[in-house]
């Protein structure tokens, strides 16, 4: 039988006899505290933040220290003011669902429209609208479906988000990166570079999970959030959003599988379903069953995983696959791989008669064995070639339509894009890729400009005086990843 306790806040959680401690530190991909992570979002600044706030912190006071506990009275926490921090959190351009509702039209009556909300919200006459489909081009030229919610089911779940973030940040592991309060695609890169370059890796598996969004089983997610969540109640809101269903060409399906990839809430799901399902059991097969070392990176569906020796990394690749088969999910069998990769993977290839060791990619970046300067291994991050030409494509067919727009407002828009492009690719060893992306986005504005007249006298030495006035120049804008990493894991 389990003993409960009732704390100050009102949450009732099931703890067993014997508790479990802190889990260990991880060497490789430590984590920084997690207290406070749940509210680094963009929230409107009000004295109900303030109160949402310190409610929450007590649940994630007892999450982080009972971490066999469900807690059991949580919806209370979707009040008013989370639903206000969830709806100042959500983008203002976003495209609207199957309402039509847009956040500039929902915030001219915004206090009204959250009371009456949450009162159905609490007396569970809250009924989701199916999401509309849409679909975006992939760097492969494939499409990913995404599903676009109604704006009330976007704030409610963006609540539902606020509240279990501060029970599920205790719990996920360090090596989890994506879609992570105070977390991002940087992280781990540095992270991932850092294990490569001061530990003993010689193998990489580049893992990457088929269909993930759209695979998940509903089912086993639902167990999933059962081990912490006794709420009946955010049971029930969750399973109302997985069986609301997908409206495309005029018809609404639903399915017992996916996340509805795109939803607010979405990436939370993902992130709770990996990690009992492929998380908690790699760190325990790291402590377990691996001979030499072992190092692991995931984010979201992406996962990269270093071994120091090479029966260690076809070990765990099988089992890897038949563990995920366990959960209704299969590894993408084209983009998985098992490749020699690190310090010594050159010399070594050299000497059975081989060419250069392979390439991975992972979050837009090709990972290459380089050498540095002084002829010393180097881990060298350059852009993607399909990334850059779909990016590419996109600002040609853009620049068509702004063919006849002045020369200062295409000027301004196509700093916009460089500048973007540069502060999530500007990092070091990627020079001549923004160099070269900077090149070729300077032609295609002269061909822009040159095909506005027959009788234009555009040369070289013009477009590159333009370019010099409204384009900015490529230079790294990210340091080392080692640095950045020890500044945020100090030993």
């Amino acid at each position: 039988m389990h003993d409960t306790e009732k704390s100050d806040s009102g949450i009732v959680a099931e703890k067993p006899t014997n508790k479990a401690g802190l889990l260990a530190a991880e060497w490789a991909e430590p984590r920084p505290g997690t207290k406070g992570n749940a509210e680094q979002q963009r929230m409107h600044r009000t004295q109900g933040r303030a109160r949402m706030t310190q409610s929450l912190d007590r649940v994630r006071t007892a999450a982080r220290l009972r971490k066999k506990d469900r807690f059991t009275a949580l919806f209370h926490h979707i009040n008013v003011d989370t639903l206000r921090a969830a709806f100042f959190a959500l983008r203002r351009r976003a495209a609207p669902g199957v309402d039509g509702m847009t956040w500039q039209d929902y915030e001219e009556d915004l206090e009204p429209r959250l009371a009456d909300l949450h009162k159905r919200v609490q007396r569970g006459t809250y009924r989701p609208q199916p999401s509309r489909r849409t679909y975006i081009p992939k760097a492969d030229g494939k499409q990913r479906p995404l599903a676009i919610a109604a704006l009330e089911d976007k704030i409610v779940q963006g609540a539902t988000v606020i509240v279990l973030n501060a029970i599920y940040e205790g719990d996920f592991c360090g090596f989890s990166y994506g879609f992570r309060p105070g977390r991002g695609p940087h992280d781990a890169l540095d992270a991932l570079c850092t294990a490569i370059e001061t530990r003993q890796v010689n193998w990489i598996i580049d893992a990457d999970i088929q269909n993930f969004f759209g695979a998940v089983s509903q089912p086993w997610l639902v167990r999933f959030l059962e081990h912490r969540i006794g709420d009946k109640r955010i049971i029930r809101l969750i399973q109302k959003w997985l069986k609301a269903g997908i409206l495309e060409d005029g018809v609404v399906t639903a399915d017992d599988r996916g996340t509805g990839q795109g939803s607010v809430i979405s990436p939370l799901l993902g992130n709770i379903y990996l990690h009992y399902a492929l998380d908690l059991w790699a760190k325990r097969w790291r402590q377990r069953e691996v001979s030499g070392g072992m190092i692991i990176v995931r984010y979201a569906d992406d996962v990269v995983v270093g071994f120091e020796r090479e029966d260690d990394a076809r070990r765990f690749l099988d089992a890897m696959r038949a563990r995920l088969e366990e959960f209704e999910l299969t590894l993408h069998p084209a983009k998985t791989r098992l490749i020699e990769f690190g310090r010594h993977a050159a010399a070594q290839r050299k000497q059975r008669g081989l060419g250069k060791p392979e390439t991975f990619a992972f979050m837009g970046f090709t990972f290459i064995c380089g050498k540095s300067r002084r002829g010393r291994f180097q881990l060298q991050r350059k852009t993607r070639g399909d990334r850059m030409r779909t990016k590419l494509r996109e600002i040609k067919e853009e620049l068509r339509r702004r063919m006849h727009w002045p020369i200062p407002a295409q000027g301004r828009w196509l700093r916009q894009v460089l500048t973007g492009h540069f502060a999530y690719f500007a990092v070091p060893t990627n020079g001549r890729a923004l160099n070269a992306f900077r090149f070729y986005l300077t032609d295609l504005w002269r061909r822009t400009l040159r095909r506005r007249s027959q009788r234009t006298c555009l040369t070289w030495d013009r477009i590159t005086q333009i370019t010099d006035d409204w384009l900015p120049k490529a230079r790294i804008l990210h340091p080392w990843p080692k640095l950045r990493f020890a500044v945020k894991h100090p030993r």
